[in-house]
């Protein structure tokens, strides 16, 4: 009898095995496209543009979203905004959204940008807990909205438990580490990064594999970017960017000076960097 009923239960996992593969198989190729798309029209569109026209696709050339098909680590995923248009008085992008479509917490983060950002181009990495589109939607000064979006195949970043850095980012929280990407050119929109050591918990994992302990969100809330007391962008950010935030962005500096980076925490922790821009 105990060897049927182990048979038995064997027959009904094979089914279920036999199920699924038939499901997938008679799926779209694009089933998960399509998900994602509705959870952007239901729920994330509405929320926070309400029924403002977004141009996106072939009728859009104001940004281009980049992100790999198939991330390597769905903790770590590279994106980055490219923009077609400079920063001018006359016309700017003035906001930038970033979403993922089926995160815990879509939002990734807002970006505000100023003339003096000359490009409003932005890259960083961020987490994707599964198969979805992330989003960039630009406004405009002018009020027009603009999207670009990009496919990732990705599982589990915000449920994934903290990788072995995580404990070297607690003790270095805040340090910073700032650079000109290149050579630096007056006048011109010249490429920053930085790079925030904090371990930017999602609240969603547990401290480690098998552990039942689960805590709260920690994480970068706020980075806030000036050149010479002038604002160049400020985020505002969630725990779907990964652990050690990096930012790279554009500022046009007319002379030498200093580029002063301030931030703040969910715990309300506060920290700053500066850095000297020179000539070589």
């Amino acid at each position: 009898m105990k060897f049927l009923t182990t048979f038995n239960a064997l027959i009904v996992i094979l089914l279920m095995q036999i199920s699924f593969s038939v499901q997938a198989d008679v799926m779209p190729a694009d089933f998960r496209h399509k998900i994602s798309d509705k959870a952007w029209e239901e729920n994330i569109r509405t929320q926070n543009f309400q029924d403002r026209e977004i141009i996106e696709g072939a009728t859009q050339d104001i940004i281009e979203l980049k992100a790999p098909y198939t991330a390597e680590d769905a903790s770590l995923v590279p994106i980055s905004l490219h923009t077609k248009i400079k920063q001018t008085k006359e016309r700017y992008i003035k906001k930038v959204h970033i979403f993922v479509d089926m995160n815990p917490l879509p939002l990734a983060g807002i970006f505000e940008f100023t003339q003096d950002s000359g490009k409003a181009d932005i890259a960083m990495r961020i987490r994707v807990d599964t198969f979805a589109y992330v989003r960039a939607v630009a406004e405009l000064n002018t009020g027009e909205l603009y999207m670009s979006k990009s496919f990732v195949r990705a599982k589990g970043a915000c449920s994934a438990p903290p990788p072995p850095g995580a404990a070297e980012s607690r003790k270095l929280l805040g340090k910073m580490k700032m650079k000109v990407v290149g050579d630096l050119i007056m006048g011109e929109p010249n490429l920053m990064q930085v790079k925030v050591r904090h371990p930017n918990v999602t609240g969603l994992a547990p401290l480690k594999i098998g552990s039942r302990i689960i805590p709260p969100p920690w994480f970068v809330d706020t980075l806030e970017v000036t050149y010479n007391g002038k604002l160049i962008v400020k985020a505002y950010l969630t725990f779907t960017v990964s652990m050690d935030p990096a930012l790279r962005f554009y500022f046009v500096p007319e002379k030498e000076g200093v580029m002063t980076v301030k931030g703040t925490d969910t715990k309300k922790n506060e920290f700053s960097h500066t850095y000297e821009v020179k000539s070589a």
